[in-house]
């Protein structure tokens, strides 16, 4: 009946303004949800209800957020058939200048705490200010939207409830521990908290108490914000005396299909096809202890690189390619004042994810595996061309382009 009663509301808003008496209407639709749904999954989980009250008394949903699946339409509001970025487009001169020029500002700030998480977990400093920098600006910036209703509202009606259900019980369970202020555990739109942008589960998993106060505050503590990124890579398999990755020539010869966390190679293997760094200078020997891979984020049209598995760990902070590369590109920047990469970024096509959606079809349907049809290019999407192109008896290039998507939508 509630779920009912929801579905009836929600198509009457939406798409029209939004009357007084039907906001409330809304409300308390979503009240009886927290009632019937979440209240029992807080307390069995051991949620005191002076908490669950304190967070969600009186908390409405947060229509304005993106990505909310209203039932009766077809899929999450506001969406829009987006231009996909441009591997380029993420390493902008100004961004990443700034962000290294500020992080050698916080290097010589937070010097012990940064020391001190480093003996901890084995983690460089540098790449955990490269971390807090593009997650916060270093804390400078606004993370504007309270966590409960974010968190309350996605259980409700984002695509993904059953995830922020988990979620929003973990926020319940932080609040109870007491770091902050209820006031004061503000979010990203998705309920990313504090300076490190940690979803709750997360919080619970790695904070970190880093200034010695007994709490692990994330929002407005530098130590244990650093102390905490410190030790969620530690826990996600940091390997202590590792780079994270290396800008390398890629010889003609050398296939770019050869990319991936699934074909590593000893470093020794990667020599012999003609692999160098870019300044010449040879491998640190700590990087002959284990397995390097490929990675190409623009396929054969841009800058190529030999990653450590420590590339992976930081994709556990999150999942793209583009977002490890920023982290160890911006860390070797405030660490020993690395410059640009030297190769260049070629001119790309100006392609949508629906395009490229299109030519992840065609492939799956040639037989290739692109790791999902998302509209993003991937490392398998990036290989699976270079493997239907080396078929095809093309140069391969790795990347898609306008080209490519028409041929494969045939």
């Amino acid at each position: 009946m509630l779920r009912a009663l929801l579905v009836l509301v929600v198509l009457a808003l939406w798409g029209a303004p939004v009357a007084a008496q039907d906001r409330a209407a809304l409300a308390r639709q979503f009240q009886g949800f927290l009632a019937s749904e979440i209240w029992p999954q807080a307390r069995a989980e051991g949620v005191p209800r002076a908490i669950f009250e304190a967070a969600l008394a009186g908390a409405r949903p947060d229509l304005d957020l993106p990505g909310l699946a209203l039932p009766g339409t077809p899929g999450p509001a506001r969406q829009h058939q987006a231009e996909f970025s441009a591997p380029a487009a993420y390493f902008r001169r100004a961004a990443v200048e700034g962000a290294a020029a500020t992080g050698r500002r916080m290097a010589a700030r937070h010097a012990v705490a940064l020391a001190a998480a480093e003996r901890r977990t084995g983690v460089p400093g540098h790449i955990v200010l490269a971390i807090w920098g593009r997650e916060s600006a270093y804390g400078a910036a606004a993370i504007p939207h309270d966590l409960f209703r974010v968190l309350a509202t996605r259980a409700f009606l984002d695509p993904r409830a059953a995830y922020y259900r988990g979620e929003l019980i973990a926020a319940l369970k932080v609040l109870a521990r007491g770091p902050v202020p209820r006031a004061a555990m503000k979010s990203s739109w998705a309920g990313a908290m504090g300076q490190p942008q940690f979803m709750p589960s997360s919080y619970l998993a790695h904070a970190a108490d880093g200034d010695g106060d007994g709490r692990a505050d994330i929002w407005t503590s530098a130590a244990d914000t650093i102390a905490s990124i410190a030790r969620y890579l530690a826990d996600h398999g940091w390997v202590a005396g590792r780079d994270w990755g290396y800008e390398v020539t890629l010889p003609a010869g050398v296939s770019c299909t050869l990319e991936g966390p699934d074909q590593g190679r000893p470093l020794a293997a990667w020599e012999a096809m003609g692999i160098a760094r870019v300044s010449g200078r040879p491998f640190p020997a700590a990087e002959r202890r284990g397995p390097m891979f490929l990675m190409l984020p623009a396929g054969r049209r841009g800058p190529a690189f030999l990653v450590t598995p420590n590339f992976f760990v930081l994709k556990d902070y999150n999942t793209s390619d583009l977002y490890a590369l920023f982290v160890g590109h911006v860390g070797d920047r405030i660490a020993f004042g690395a410059g640009a990469f030297r190769a260049p970024w070629a001119p790309l096509d100006r392609i949508s994810r629906g395009q490229i959606a299109a030519l992840q079809r065609g492939l799956v349907a040639r037989g290739h595996d692109v790791g999902g049809v998302d509209g993003l290019p991937g490392f398998k999407t990036r290989r699976a061309i270079g493997r239907w192109q080396e078929g095809e008896g093309l140069a391969p290039t790795c990347f898609p382009d306008r080209a490519l998507a028409a041929a494969l939508a045939r």
